[in-house]
């Protein structure tokens, strides 16, 4: 992870990820596992078990990237930020509908945004020279 923003931002996110998800069972007791309405992780965002597991499976991936190597958080952080830009957009026009799979909500919406630009703004703009140089541990 030396020097690498690209491995740091994938290790970091990904443990944070990992953490909400896990937390996120804790508040969806009873909730259906694609429920449009969820509980509250930390009283403001709204998640039900399947956001839960995507959570997870997403953290899962972006610290796996991240201590693999520079070429595969490059990668992740850049497939998962654009997820989330998509997921972020998306989730505006889809929250009081039955497609909100994920029960999302505003607060989730404004930091899926976030996300996406923290996660992108790095694989797009860091460790250009080590990607096109091979593989950094």
């Amino acid at each position: 992870m030396k020097n690498s923003p690209n491995r740091l931002i994938g290790v970091v996110f990904g443990a944070v990820y990992l953490l909400v998800g896990l937390l996120g069972f804790t508040v969806t007791g009873g909730v259906n596992f694609i429920a449009t309405e969820g509980g509250l992780l930390l009283g403001i965002f709204e998640v039900n078990p399947l956001h839960n597991v995507a959570h997870l499976l997403i953290g899962g991936v972006l610290l796996i990237a991240g201590l693999a190597s520079v070429p595969a958080a490059k990668g992740a952080n850049g497939v998962i930020g654009a997820a989330y830009l998509l997921l972020g957009i998306v989730g505006f026009f889809i929250a009081d509908t039955a497609a909100n799979i994920l029960a999302l909500n505003t607060a989730d919406h404004v930091l899926h945004l976030g996300s996406a630009l923290v996660l992108l703004g790095v694989a797009i703009g860091a460790d250009k020279n080590r990607v096109a140089a091979g593989p950094v541990r």
